[in-house]
């Protein structure tokens, strides 16, 4: 069969890679303003990340643990949690979320930091298997869990938290990169979701344990 060339009326438009990126970047980014604007609370203390009511409970979060066990965040009551949902492939925004997080449970006093985890959520269920998401998050902190759901439910899990998310750059089943909301949401030890940071806000570890710490009083 010979080529055949579309007249150019009729031809399909493809969009620059890169454009397309902005575009998904910028509508994540607005998703987790709304959620900011949504979730601005007043509080007597100076947090740097923006602050929920302190009575919010914090969404349902159930799944496969890094463990293999199914996994609840409500079993982590009395323990002040770091929520960040993210994935494995990520080049910079997850690795260094999770690095800047395990720096400030290292700050915290050391009576302290038995009290303070951090939670990965996997946006990418179909290439972060159990395994992986074990090995991951362990590399960054011992005391780090991983959660794994399969979609459709992580969809649904991902939208009471206000997390956005969306393949991008495709280049095959297999190969691609996920924008997504970059927000680590705090849950005190009472499971109320307090706080979230922009993974910005996380460079200033001393600021960002000044947080965790007010959150555990």
């Amino acid at each position: 069969m010979n080529d055949v060339t579309l007249p150019s009326a009729t031809r399909p438009v493809r969009r620059p890679v890169w454009q397309s990126l902005l575009w998904a970047i910028l509508a994540v980014t607005l998703l987790l303003g709304g959620v900011w604007a949504y979730a601005r609370f007043k509080s007597p203390f100076p947090f740097s990340g923006t602050v929920y009511d302190p009575q919010t409970t914090a969404p349902a979060l159930t799944g496969t643990g890094e463990d293999g066990r199914p996994f609840a965040l409500s079993s982590l009551r009395g323990q002040t949690v770091a929520v960040f949902f993210g994935f494995l492939h990520c080049a910079n925004i997850c690795p260094t979320t999770l690095a800047s997080l395990e720096r400030v449970r290292q700050v915290l006093p050391e009576a302290e930091r038995a009290n303070f985890r951090t939670v990965l959520v996997t946006l990418d269920p179909a290439r972060d298997d159990v395994k992986k998401l074990r090995e991951y998050v362990t590399f960054f902190s011992p005391s780090a869990r991983g959660v794994f759901i399969p979609e459709p439910g992580l969809s649904d899990t991902a939208a009471a938290w206000g997390v956005g998310y969306q393949k991008s750059d495709v280049k095959s089943e297999s190969t691609y990169q996920i924008n997504h909301t970059t927000g680590v949401y705090l849950i005190d030890r009472e499971g109320r979701r307090r706080l979230v940071w922009d993974y910005t806000q996380l460079t200033n570890v001393d600021r960002v344990a000044a947080d965790v710490r007010e959150v555990m009083r």
